[in-house]
């Protein structure tokens, strides 16, 4: 999604008002849980004070994340408000511990912010509300094993078994 310069300029006091999908699914190919994202809507305002043009816009989306639990396929929806401050000054110092990013050139390009807080907004896990989802997970692997609380309630505790074989003989004696 690139702006030109002279477009959010000749806006003049009024804010630049834009509207587009946007494809992001290099997302999909970083080390990241992403699995699979659909174009993005991004739809917001440009405003340009002095050497300032400050963008204010929001991303509505879904991607496909893989099942904390299950490792299947949930789609999560998302939507995300962003505002990016830029300033086309020359004599504009990047070492500034501020979030004002400098503009190189004629052209303003807002995709790279655009994914950028799409990254930020993955969740850290998702759980698929799906009962098939359960059941195609497996239930054991290399030294483990689904337990399940009935499963646990009728198991014997080891340390115990010989306890009760003492309490069975003493039932059959009486």
């Amino acid at each position: 999604m690139k702006f030109p310069l002279q477009k959010l300029k000749q806006a003049g006091d009024e804010p630049f008002v834009f509207e587009d999908d946007v494809d992001i699914s290099e997302l999909e190919e970083m080390k990241n849980d992403i699995r699979r994202i659909d174009p993005v809507h991004v739809k917001g305002q440009a405003t340009m004070v002095g050497e300032e043009i400050t963008f204010q816009f929001t991303i509505d989306g879904k991607m496909i994340l893989p099942c904390a639990r299950t490792l299947v396929d949930v789609e999560y929806p998302f939507h995300v408000d962003a505002i990016e401050v830029f300033s086309v000054s020359p004599f504009y110092e990047e070492e500034d511990e501020s979030e004002i990013h400098p503009v190189d050139g004629e052209v303003l390009d807002l995709t790279p912010y655009i994914k950028e807080n799409v990254l930020l907004e993955v969740p850290f896990r998702v759980f698929s509300e799906k009962q098939e989802a359960y059941d195609q997970a497996p239930q054991e692997g290399q030294g483990w094993q689904l337990v399940t609380e009935e499963a646990q309630e009728k198991k014997v505790d080891p340390r115990m078994a010989k306890l009760q074989s003492l309490l069975n003989d003493n039932q059959n004696e009486d």
